[in-house]
């Protein structure tokens, strides 16, 4: 009969952060193994030392490679491949032989732990079950002593071993954040954190749990004493001491939510609003955030843009961390430029001012039909409150005649009933009847409806506030298919 094969978590460095059935098991097993690197030393098994007995064979596991260089024709890769099968038939043959192995691992035995590759070899042919482990994580939280996340917040584990932009867009868009594999990418990680604009709020925990543990703020930490058993800790906004958005100098920052699917929001905007102290926008679309708890909201009439932008920018100015809220993009007819324009005035002149991009709404509908903006295109907006109509029809006109594709925004509402017929008059005027028109409403929302049509059919009474229109050129093309209808625009343009 053979063995059991059991992979063991030992926890983060302290024995007695070994769990009960982790002791047992490895008393009672007959063969203890345990990875190690070419010195031939391992915190594995100084971590299990003491729940080892008299008798027990040990099977030393020995990297051929760590972070050096390899000959080996598979390259780092390739020599890591092998050691792991040639490891793997060496604990298979104890299992065969109906021994019981314990293969230890630091912290978790599946969170970065080298007991996976044995697992995934062997369990398959030999019973295997898990036994789980304390992690550094938890480890670093504790010694740290301050709750890493809460409420709705979210952890992101990162490995230092990231390459420096994806290091960056993860700690700008991150609540909290743990960063493990420092050693000799920790200089890497604490520049990435810096550009991030993370640094201060982040924590150095090294060796957590052990007696020789140490713990600092990342800018202070001597990237030439980082051992790899190392982590930084950034805790969550609700928590970080090292992150009080009140106090010091104040901000606008003016965020697009995209047009109405939560997933159309862009992890970058999702941490602006988790940061802020203030959320500032029309009551609609301040009804699609859920705020996070002593979060001021001020929800206002959609017709008072000026009045909103002075308002942030007065909050700012005061110290607060100011969330400006748009749907879509907030430089396509929203809030960017209200913010803009009150900001340029002097009295603001000393307050920071930051736009979030988000998924515009043509982009959105466009996107649901194929690529109808696929060539050059305009946008303009049919509502004559902030310039006349005189303007609007003569800039429609002229983008008609240009064979642009035109995304028509704001083209009705219950006060302004008019405007989409004059638009079907102009282009009836102007192109063939069969010309494309795409109805986009609520995309991305729960009432999304989508329609294509052409200028002859199209009915301005199936348009409202919600609805986007793209007017295709005249080489937009609908394309029927069994696996959906598709609209584009080529980006070639025949003379």
């Amino acid at each position: 009969m053979s063995g059991k094969l059991w992979g063991v978590g030992l926890g983060p460095g302290d024995s007695d952060l070994v769990t009960v059935k982790a002791a047992r098991v490895i008393e009672s097993a007959d063969v203890v193994a345990y990875h190690c690197a070419r010195h031939g030393n391992s915190i594995a098994r100084s971590v299990a030392e003491p729940y080892l007995r008299d008798g027990q064979i040990e099977e030393r596991l020995m990297y051929p490679v760590t972070t050096e260089g390899t000959d080996h024709p598979g390259g780092y890769d390739g020599a890591l491949r092998d050691f792991y099968t040639a490891s793997a038939e060496r604990l298979a043959e104890h299992l065969r032989a109906g021994r019981d192995v314990v293969l230890l691992a630091e912290g978790d035995p599946l969170f970065f732990s080298s007991y996976m590759h044995m697992h995934k070899r062997l369990a398959d042919e030999f019973a295997a079950e898990i036994i789980p482990g304390v992690t550094s994580v938890s480890a670093s939280s504790a010694a740290i002593g301050i709750p890493l996340v809460e409420g709705e917040e979210t952890l992101t584990v990162v490995p230092g071993t990231l390459p420096a932009p994806a290091l960056v867009s993860r700690f700008r868009t991150a609540e909290a954040i743990a960063v493990l594999k420092l050693g000799r990418t920790f200089t890497r990680v604490r520049d990435a954190l810096e550009v991030a604009g993370r640094i201060e709020e982040a924590w150095y925990v090294e060796r957590a749990s052990t007696a020789v543990q140490r713990v600092l703020p990342v800018s202070e930490v001597n990237p030439e004493e980082v051992p790899y058993f190392s982590m930084i800790v950034v805790p969550g906004p609700r928590n970080n001491p090292r992150r009080d958005p009140v106090s010091g100098r104040g901000e606008v920052v003016v965020v697009g939510l995209g047009p109405g699917a939560d997933e159309h929001t862009t992890p970058a905007v999702q941490a602006e609003l988790a940061m802020a102290t203030d959320l500032v926008g029309y009551k609609t679309y301040l009804a699609r955030v859920t705020p996070r708890p002593g979060q001021r909201i001020h929800a206002s009439d959609n017709r008072v843009e000026a009045e909103r932008a002075e308002f942030a920018l007065d909050l700012a100015a005061r110290g607060a961390r100011v969330a400006v809220v748009s749907s879509g993009d907030p430089g396509v007819f929203a809030m960017a430029s209200a913010v803009a324009e009150v900001a340029a005035e002097s009295r603001w002149h000393d307050v920071p001012v930051r736009v979030q991009p988000g998924v515009t709404a043509a982009n959105a509908v466009a996107a649901a039909v194929g690529a109808p903006l696929g060539h050059d295109y305009a946008v303009i907006s049919l509502s004559d409150r902030l310039k006349p109509w005189e303007v609007i029809e003569e800039r429609i006109r002229h983008a008609v005649a240009a064979d642009l594709v035109v995304a028509i925004y704001n083209p009705g509402s219950a006060s302004r009933t008019w405007q989409v017929a004059r638009l079907r008059e102009i282009l009836l005027e102007m192109v063939d009847h069969d010309r494309t028109i795409v109805l986009g409403r609520d995309v991305g929302g729960g009432e999304q409806s989508l329609r294509t049509t052409t200028v002859g059919a199209f009915d301005p009474a199936a348009v409202d506030m919600r609805t986007l229109l793209i007017i295709g050129s005249s080489a937009t093309t609908v394309v029927p298919r069994a696996g959906g209808t598709l609209v584009y625009t080529p980006r070639h343009h025949d003379a």
